[in-house]
């Protein structure tokens, strides 16, 4: 039989276009065998192949090469040609190239159709008996009772009568016409209309010109239009959601901190507030040091493993009156009286139940066929997983390079120490109980939120812990010896060090990024949506070496380094000395701590020329911050070691390492520093136009390249929506590469994207984004207000256009008005923490907008403790501010 391609595409000089398939002659779906197409005109591109007879469906879509090389694919899985039904001898295919930023496939992913969108009313189908023609297109946004319908020129579509319009049927993603043109003429015209079955009557038709149909019916032949999307309306949809960590759940029945059971409250309460996304922070298990200290939501010690803090010990016992239950029932009532979470009482007292359940259902659980599936499908993360959990307490670390044994994963060791038969085998199998119960309580509130009409968002950490059961797995997968971080902005002016070890990318793409599909296929048996956190870190990262402390002491990786020889070519004798040494004197010292610089002195050498260099004990942060964390922790210890700290960093240029001093990256904020203070004029001009060139100029095709090395594959790899967090230092190119993915972007209103303006207002968002006041990572709009009353008077006048001055407070009514800003904004979501939504009511909003802080990014060592302050069964009943908020939200179009 034959196969006829024709795909619309425009090109450009160079680039070229394929098709690949799961067919020998089309690759087997190998990109790099894809069958070369040859240009037909500016509209087409067409190639020919002759298949055996088979009843294996064709599953195929395109490829386009660019003349830089880049590879994109298509995006979408959905072309599908059933020959066991057709049974032509020739097929002729005209398909519209389906480009993945196209607003419509937002709705194809798992959210819109399981939960979000009406399911399509289902019509009669129709044989292929005496099918000519095959017309295919998609509108995922059809209302309940409607259908898509086709109107044409000839008697099949009904001669432009709309009440005879051929009226399409559902079949997977596309809208499906089985016609019979044999006696039609050609060629026709025709459009796509909306039908609405309920009322019987033409709704209106796509916009655009006539869609024309040249190809006439022959025998033995199908020829089958994939037309794409109808040129329907495709930025109506809205919805509105909340933010909140589980661990800040409050209800009656929690411990001490939320608990996955305590979702269902809060999925109650979403409903009534016509929210329909609920997002949450990580839940992976970042116990690593069982104190305070693991409360760090993004320090997971497994990308797979939840957190033993979620579970609900009732619902574990099976029975409130269970005895374990019954013995924890004051320090239950005590650890939920507090206002905030209690993490190592919490953990405490939890894992004492736990053990004692653990005992008393071990041997059921074994024969529990439910937990033996479970067990099974996730065994190649759940055995490693348990194994570090028991070598990390009985050598009383997680840095598994300190274990006396197996500090080097092997995986028939592994099955050796999991086995069974070991004595410690319930101090393995234990871990195994815990994380088969939190599946359960989660899948159990996921299930109910579906249910409600509520999709859930997770999100994804840029990074893994350093001491982890993926580092200790894989090692090769992260380059152990960096730190990624962030860096300086204005909420962390040294920057950030998140202390995780940065990826390998080139290693990972070796197996397909076969780490990263394992992680999305697990997250998506809970979450509909996630957040990538720091997304930026897919186009490059912010890499700081093992010695150093502040974030400040970083570069971007990769990144297109500055050669030796382009300071020459600028007029600009390279002194290495100079440029890349701490620069040290007096003047710097007296900057620094006064008249106190004496302080500073015992802790450098003089070199002779009226500088000095430091000490080989205190040459790095490190070092230094080893010598200081000896010492008593006074005032005066922390003013030097920050000297030293700021001393250490008060360099021009770091050299790229193995360059041999030939190439160099520049110091992040280097005009800031004291080092570039002391240069002369002409050097200051010279230097800084550098800088500029290697920060903004430079990069941005580099970095491109990165990301779309990465992102579409691993977008391929689920089906859940995907939300970036692209805030921070954006190069230019991330906007242009998200809108080309289809990913979401994070819009804030005090974090400006463009650099011109002070402010964001939500009405500017672009529809594939998610728009919201704050996150986690920052003050709430009461606190902000109180922060910088520049700033506050500023936003007062002109994005709530208002007169004269500020409150001094953020009242309620401000709150409403920002929150109000929100919900009519353009953007597909607009989501809100549940500090926020209480911010507009007087009576329900805490006293203190301090308290509502979740985490600070400038402290590396904040405690995660922030708790709701009312019990969801008490918001779930105020019915007064859920009809305000939920009118609010209606009004807008997202209820």
């Amino acid at each position: 039989m034959k196969i006829q391609f024709y795909l619309r595409f425009s090109t450009a000089y160079g680039e070229s276009l394929y098709v690949c398939g799961n067919y020998s002659k089309l690759g087997n779906e190998d990109p790099a065998a894809a069958l070369p197409m040859q240009y037909l005109n500016n509209d087409y591109w067409t190639v020919a192949v002759e298949l055996e007879h088979t009843e294996t469906p064709l599953r195929y879509n395109y490829i386009l090469k660019t003349a830089a090389g880049e590879q994109v694919i298509e995006w979408g899985d959905d072309r599908i040609l059933q020959f066991q039904e057709m049974k032509a001898e020739e097929y002729t295919l005209y398909d519209t190239w389906n480009h993945a930023g196209e607003f419509e496939n937002a709705f194809f992913t798992q959210p819109f159709t399981q939960v979000l969108l009406p399911k399509p009313k289902a019509l009669k189908v129709k044989s292929y008996k005496n099918v000519t023609h095959l017309l295919k297109a998609k509108a995922p946004l059809l209302l309940e009772d409607e259908v898509l319908c086709i109107a044409g020129s000839n008697d099949a579509f009904g001669n432009w009568d709309e009440s005879k319009s051929q009226l399409m049927q559902r079949e997977g993603n596309w809208w499906v016409a089985r016609l019979n043109l044999s006696k039609e003429n050609f060629p026709a015209a025709y459009k796509y209309g909306v039908f609405n079955t309920k009322t019987k009557s033409f709704v209106r038709y796509e916009s655009g010109n006539n869609r024309m149909l040249y190809d006439a019916a022959g025998a033995k032949k199908i020829t089958i239009l994939h037309d794409g999307f109808a040129q329907l309306p495709n930025t109506t949809w809205h919805g509105a959601g909340i933010s909140v960590p589980v661990f800040s759940l409050r209800s009656n029945k929690s411990f001490g901190v939320g608990e996955f059971t305590d979702m269902r409250l809060l999925v109650d309460w979403a409903v009534k507030l016509k929210m329909k996304l609920i997002q949450i922070l990580p839940i992976n298990d970042t116990t690593a040091t069982h104190t305070w200290m693991d409360s760090y939501p993004y320090a997971p010690i497994s990308v797979f493993a939840m957190h033993p803090q979620y579970l609900n010990l009732e619902a574990v016992a099976g029975d409130a009156k269970h005895k374990v239950i019954k013995s924890m029932a004051k320090k239950q009532k005590e650890l939920n009286a507090l206002s905030e979470i209690d993490y190592e009482a919490v953990m405490k007292y939890k894992w004492e139940a736990i053990n004692e359940l653990y005992a008393e259902q071990k041997a059921a659980m074994h024969e529990d066929a439910i937990f033996f599936e479970f067990f099974e499908l996730n065994r190649y993360w759940l055995v490693p997983y348990a194994a570090f959990c028991y070598l990390r307490d009985k050598y009383k670390t997680a840095d598994f390079t300190k274990w006396k044994t197996y500090s080097s994963f092997n995986e028939h060791d592994l099955i050796e120490l999991a086995d069974p038969a070991q004595k410690h085998y319930d101090e393995i199998a234990i871990h195994y109980f815990v994380q088969y119960h939190l599946h359960l309580q989660l899948k159990a509130a996921v299930d109910y939120a579906h249910a409600q009409g509520i999709i859930l968002k997770g999100d994804i950490p840029i990074g893994i812990y350093r001491n982890s059961v993926d580092a200790w797995m894989a090692p090769e997968l992260y380059n152990m010896n960096m730190q990624a971080g962030a860096p300086p902005d204005d909420f962390a002016i040294k920057g950030q060090n998140w202390g995780f070890p940065t990826y390998n990318w080139q290693r990972m793409a070796e197996d397909g990024f076969a780490w990263w599909r394992k992680r999305f296929e697990q997250m998506s048996v809970y979450f509909d949506a996630f957040r990538i956190d720091h997304i930026l870190g897919f186009f490059r990262i912010w890499s700081i070496p093992l010695h150093a402390v502040e974030g400040i002491m970083g570069h971007f990786v990769p990144a297109l380094p500055v050669h030796i020889n382009e300071f020459g070519q600028r007029g600009l004798w390279f002194d290495y000395a100079r440029l890349c040494k701490p620069y040290i004197t007096d003047a710097v010292l007296k900057e620094l701590m006064g008249n106190e610089d004496y302080w500073l002195h015992s802790y450098l050498d003089p070199k002779g020329d009226g500088s000095y260099e430091l000490k080989e004990a205190f040459n790095t942060q490190r070092k230094a911050e080893a010598v200081f964390d000896a010492l008593e922790d006074t005032a005066n210890h922390q003013r030097i070691r920050h000297a030293l700290y700021d001393l250490i960093s008060n360099v021009i240029l770091f050299e790229e390492e193995g360059s041999q001093a030939q190439q160099f990256h520049f110091r992040i904020s280097m005009m800031s520093t004291l080092s570039f203070k002391y240069l002369d004029d002409a050097t200051k001009r010279n230097l800084e136009d550098l800088y500029v060139n290697y920060f903004f100029r430079r990069q941005d095709e580099f970095w491109r390249k990165q990301a779309m090395d990465k992102l579409p594959q691993l977008k391929r790899s689920t089906n859940m929506l995907i939300c970036g967090e692209d805030l921070g230092m954006v190069p230019d190119c991330v906007p242009d590469v998200m809108k080309q993915l289809g990913l979401l972007s994070l819009e804030i209103q005090r974090m400006p994207k463009d650099p011109k303006r002070k402010f964001f207002h939500p009405a500017d968002a672009p529809y594939m984004s998610v728009v919201t006041p704050s996150t986690h990572d920052m003050s709430t709009i009461r606190g902000w207000w109180e922060e910088d009353r520049a700033a506050t008077q500023s936003f007062y006048n002109t994005e709530l256009s208002q007169w004269g001055e500020a409150p001094y407070y953020c009242e309620p009514n401000i709150v409403r008005s920002i929150i109000s800003q929100h919900v009519y904004s353009p953007a597909m979501w607009s989501i809100f923490q549940v500090q926020e939504l209480l911010g507009m009511s007087a009576a329900l909003r805490r006293e203190n907008p301090n308290d509502e802080r979740i985490n600070v990014p400038a402290n590396p060592k904040h405690y995660w403790r922030y708790r709701m302050h009312l019990n969801l069964e008490d918001l779930i009943a105020n019915d007064a501010f859920n009809e305000d908020v939920g009118m609010m939200v209606q009004l807008s179009g997202r209820g």
